[in-house]
C-alpha cells in the first residue's frame, strides 16, 4: 500500500495557480488542492493525506473525508510538519510505503530518516498535471469513439424511428 502525506499549505504557497488563488481566496484555494488530491487519489490508488497548519484555522483538530481523500487540520499550536512526522512514524509499516510531499527541505530530511520517501510540491504539480492530462486525452479518445460509432440513420429511416417513439403509426 502506498499512501501520500501532503503539506497542504506548503503545495499551495508554491504552486502557481493555487498561490495565485489563495492571494484572493484561501478557502477555494484548499478547495481546489483538495480537488486536485482527489483525482491525484482516484488515479493512483495511493491513499492521499493532506495536512493543514492550525496557525490558519485555530481550534480543536480537524479531520474529514473530501471524496477518497483525508483531510486534516492540526489542532491549535501543532504545525503541519510535526503532524506529518507523527502520521509518518504510525503509518510505518512493512507493506506501506509513505511519500511525502513538501519543499520544506528541513521536513523533507526528517521525513525521509523515518523511512518516508521524499516529493518536492514541485514533483507532485508536475504528476499532478501529467495525470490531468493523461484524462483528458481518455475522454477525448471515448467521446470520439462515441460520435464515430452511433449509428447513422437516413432521413426516411429516422422519420420512421420518431413516429414510433411518439406512438403515431
Amino acid at each position: 500500500m502506498e499512501i501520500l502525506l501532503v503539506d497542504g499549505y506548503n503545495m499551495i504557497g508554491d504552486w502557481p495557480g493555487l498561490r495565485k488563488l489563495r492571494d484572493h481566496d484561501l478557502a477555494a484555494a484548499r478547495d481546489l488542492l483538495m480537488d486536485k488530491m482527489a483525482e491525484y487519489q482516484a488515479y493512483t490508488g495511493m491513499r492521499v493525506i493532506v495536512v493543514f497548519d492550525a496557525h490558519y484555522v485555530p481550534g480543536t483538530e480537524t479531520k474529514f473525508k473530501n471524496h477518497r481523500i483525508e483531510v486534516i487540520f492540526t489542532k491549535e499550536n501543532e504545525s503541519a510538519d510535526e503532524r506529518i512526522e507523527k502520521l509518518a512514524k504510525e503509518l510505518k509499516d512493512i507493506r506501506t510505503e509513505i511519500h511525502v510531499a513538501t519543499s520544506d527541505f528541513l521536513e523533507q530530511w526528517v521525513t525521509f530518516g523515518l523511512g518516508a520517501l521524499r516529493k518536492s510540491a514541485r514533483e507532485l504539480s508536475i504528476e499532478v498535471d501529467n495525470i490531468e492530462k493523461r484524462i483528458s486525452r481518455k475522454v477525448e479518445d471515448i467521446q470520439k469513439q462515441n460520435r464515430t460509432s452511433s449509428l447513422l440513420l437516413t432521413d426516411e429511416v429516422a422519420e420512421i424511428f420518431e413516429k414510433w417513439r411518439r406512438g403515431d403509426r
